[in-house]
């Protein structure tokens, strides 16, 4: 009898969103679990229908679910989406009650068109607003320094790095850095957008999360970002939605060093109005919520920062193909192919999330929420 082969770590990783959405789909099937989608009204680049993927593994009725999820930030996905691969070949043990749920892929446009933004140049991790007068407003600095950021024509040398540097001597790093990950509202063509509205992939999704886990009592969510941090290593954000629980219990539990910061701000500590983490408690008001960010160092972020601004001019200046080395760049800067990164990505991605399941289904993460004492912020704002 032939017997099927395993697949090595770097093997989780796909060449494009066509393939991963394709492979978690055949890994769903052998992992017996049970899946959704969520299509938005976008093509790929081979026309192909683009969507979210839900999973869900374990108790149809669980009161303690982990919640993973990846490509928020569209080419950030390819990370996320082999880690998620990777536990589907491996998948946790379930018990009555508890229940492991995968979205893979939560903005499906940029993963397969390679931009961190969705089809309508929206930062996804900034148009979590469930207020619809929030969508306003935009850092002085930023207004400052649109013309830099977001100039009217394809991609070109135009000594960015020099113009850099010297913003970053006028203005200071730590608050330039600020006018950028705050997000904006007020540049629907420019980086870092917030969008004018709830775009209709998180309201689908934000649909779907209040009908599925409204009655869910406990949750720990993961969300898988790259690009922050130091490279081929992890850190690890706890949004927080108040006081109270058992001081280090998640520092036992999954046994990694965490930055705690509160609802609606990062890491950095500055405010963050559109973010997923700070949306998840109140579209799940019943259930015990804890949220985590992982992100996954690459390059400098300068470096990262003239991906996504010649990326940007070419889809918006260009013709926005995705064979065009704007693309590539971007895809180098958030998902690099060097084996040991991938390889440390997946290591540490599986392991968080199988922690998080040992401790979420035990008996004593049924009770009590994850730790608010933690160690000080390491000063870097999530993605």
């Amino acid at each position: 009898m032939r017997t099927q082969a395993v697949p090595r770590d770097l093997d989780f990783f796909s060449d494009d969103y066509r393939e991963a959405r394709q492979r978690l789909r055949a890994a769903l099937t052998a992992a017996g679990a049970s899946h959704e989608a969520l299509i938005i009204d976008a093509r790929g680049p081979q026309g192909e229908d683009l969507g979210i993927d839900i999973a869900w593994l374990g108790d149809p009725a669980a009161r303690r679910v982990v919640l993973h999820s990846s490509g928020l930030h569209g080419v950030e996905g390819f990370a996320g989406s082999a880690i998620q691969l990777k536990v589907l070949a491996d998948p946790p043990a379930f018990g009555r009650g508890t229940a492991l749920v995968l979205a893979h892929a939560l903005n499906p446009f940029g993963m397969a068109w390679l931009r961190r933004a969705n089809e309508s140049n929206v930062d996804l991790n900034r148009n979590f607003i469930l207020d619809d007068d929030g969508f306003t407003g935009a850092p002085e600095r930023y207004r400052r320094l649109d013309a830099v950021l977001n100039p009217r024509s394809p991609p070109r040398v135009d000594g960015f790095a020099l113009r850099a540097v010297a913003s970053i001597l006028r203005h200071g790093y730590g608050p330039l850095k600020r006018a950028l990950a705050e997000g904006q509202y007020e540049f629907p063509l420019g980086l870092f957008y917030g969008g004018a509205r709830l775009e209709a992939g998180p309201r689908g999704y934000c649909d779907w999360l209040a009908a599925r886990l409204g009655a869910v009592e406990r949750v720990v969510a993961i969300d898988v970002h790259t690009g922050l941090g130091p490279a081929r290593r992890e850190t690890l954000f706890l949004e927080t939605r108040g006081a109270g629980g058992d001081a280090g219990a998640v520092a036992a539990a999954i046994s990694r060093r965490l930055v705690a910061v509160t609802e609606g701000m990062t890491g950095g500590g500055y405010a963050n109005r559109g973010g997923y983490g700070a949306a998840l408690p109140r579209l799940l008001p019943r259930a015990e919520v804890d949220f985590i960010t992982q992100e996954f160092g690459t390059v400098p972020a300068l470096v990262a920062l003239r991906a996504l601004r010649d990326e940007n001019r070419w889809h918006h200046w260009g013709d926005g193909g995705i064979a065009h080395a704007s693309k590539r760049r971007l895809r180098a800067a958030f998902c690099p192919q060097a084996p040991a990164w991938r390889r440390a990505v997946l290591t540490q991605g599986a392991a968080l999330l199988h922690d998080a399941c040992r401790y979420v289904f035990s008996d004593h993460g049924s009770s009590k929420k994850l730790s608010r004492r933690v160690p000080s912020p390491l000063g870097r704002g999530t993605g």
